[in-house]
C-alpha cells in the first residue's frame, strides 16, 4: 500500500493554560433506577403478605394477586424512586465538597 501524505494542520492561533475546577457528581439516572427497582422489589413483597382473597370492604370486590401487586407497585415505585432521588442529592453534597484543580491546555486553531 502506498503511503499517504500527512494532512495539512492549520496554524495554531492561541494557546493557553487554564486551571479549572473538577468535582465529580454522581449520575442521577442510576439512583432514580435503583429506587425504582427496590420500589418494585417491596411492592412484591407486599403482595405475598397480604392475602388478597377476602372481600373488600369499601368495593365489595375480591382483588386478584395480580390487582394487589398493581396497587401497591404504583405506590412503591414513587416512593423508591423518591428514596433514590434523595439518596443521589445527599451523596451529591457529601461528594461535592471535594473540588481539585486542573490544569487544561485551550488551544485555537485557524478553521
Amino acid at each position: 500500500m502506498a503511503e499517504q501524505p500527512a494532512p495539512d494542520r492549520t496554524p495554531l492561533v492561541h494557546e493557553e493554560i487554564v486551571t479549572l475546577r473538577v468535582r465529580r457528581a454522581p449520575k442521577y439516572g442510576v439512583f432514580l433506577a435503583a429506587g425504582a427497582f427496590f420500589g418494585i422489589l417491596a411492592a412484591l413483597i407486599l403482595t405475598v403478605a397480604i392475602d388478597g382473597a377476602d372481600i373488600s370492604p369499601y368495593t365489595q370486590v375480591v382483588y386478584s394477586q395480580l390487582q394487589v401487586f398493581g396497587f401497591t407497585a404504583l405506590i412503591c415505585v414513587v416512593i423508591g424512586t423518591t428514596l433514590g432521588a434523595i439518596a443521589a442529592l445527599i451523596f451529591d453534597r457529601v461528594v461535592g465538597r471535594r473540588v481539585r484543580d486542573v490544569a487544561v491546555d485551550h488551544e485555537r486553531y485557524r478553521s
